[in-house]
């Protein structure tokens, strides 16, 4: 069976790396709209309610009123890849490894997670649900990012000024993923949330420190490190790190990837921890996520088209 595909803002850093990860597969055939159409409201409903998924790849404001142009009795399934609908009642979050394969499959209304989000997310959540860590923590979160995940004026950025090495933003604090990191982790407070860009294409890293000598009740780094491999422990997409030599690189010739890969370090007492995941922010924090959620959506393996 052949499933019909719209992604509304195709043109996008997003939308191109999902129309490359299914180009050549039979499952889905994509809907496309001329340059002259695809900004036209009329044309966008047309197609958002003839297909059979429709993945918003759209600032939020645009994704918001994409949903808007959807008829109610429409059939089609949405994957919203922006930060619109990720802590809305009613939206799965995209997250199956998180949130369970069967209510990714089943929905009809997916929200993408960010990037960000998706490493500490991946390293924070189980942890809190198992109880080795507090919800009740002030918990901080350091990362990188490749300048891709900005988009084209970002990319346009970092291209014309060449000596630029790192950039911090969000200084003001309130970083739009701050919401689905609080709620898809249960916390009681806001994560303070450290993001930063770096002269690199693609790729990221994303740090939780964890003073444990200063945490009350929590686990040993052992324990945490064991049962985060039992939580993915059959995933073919968040996968626990290798042992390293005392350092971790992001190389700019990095190619495309849809793995997750998390670690756990800590000091030889045992008194403070990292919890690092590594991951492509085009990948498995953007397109390689929305590619899973939909084959999964479709009834196919979840995997198919990924980068592993």
């Amino acid at each position: 069976m052949t499933h019909s595909v719209f992604i509304d803002g195709a043109a996008g850093t997003t939308g191109l790396e999902i129309t490359d990860r299914l180009a050549g597969r039979s499952e889905f055939a994509l809907v496309a709209l001329d340059d002259a159409r695809r900004k036209d409201p009329a044309a966008r409903a047309e197609a958002l309610n003839a297909a059979d998924f429709a993945i918003l790849c759209l600032p939020d404001d645009a994704a918001r009123e994409a949903v808007a142009l959807i008829d109610p009795a429409s059939r089609v399934r949405v994957i919203d890849a922006s930060s619109a609908h990720r802590v809305t009642p009613g939206w799965v979050y995209g997250f199956p490894e998180v949130v369970g394969h069967d209510a990714v499959a089943r929905a009809s209304r997916v929200s993408n997670p960010g990037c960000y989000s998706t490493g500490f997310i991946a390293l924070v959540a189980p942890l809190v649900r198992a109880g080795l860590l507090p919800a009740d923590w002030p918990y901080t979160c350091n990362a990188v990012s490749g300048y891709s995940g900005g988009g084209k004026a970002l990319i346009a950025r970092f291209e014309d000024d060449t000596d630029v090495a790192w950039r911090g933003y969000a200084l003001g604090l309130g970083h739009k993923h701050v919401p689905e990191m609080q709620a898809r982790c249960g916390l009681a407070l806001p994560p303070l949330f450290s993001p930063a860009v770096i002269p690199a294409h693609r790729g990221m890293v994303t740090e939780v420190p964890l003073p444990l000598a200063a945490m009350p009740g929590v686990g040993t780094p052992e324990a945490m490190r064991e049962w985060l491999a039992a939580f993915y422990g059959a995933s073919r997409v968040v996968r626990m790190g290798q042992e390293t030599n005392g350092e971790l690189l992001l190389r700019r010739s990095a190619e495309p990837s849809d793995v997750l890969e998390i670690h756990v370090f800590a000091s030889v007492d045992g008194s403070q921890a990292r919890l690092v995941a590594v991951l492509d922010n085009l990948g498995k924090g953007a397109s390689g996520a929305a590619v899973q959620s939909l084959n999964l959506m479709a009834g196919l393996d979840e995997t198919e088209g990924l980068r592993l």
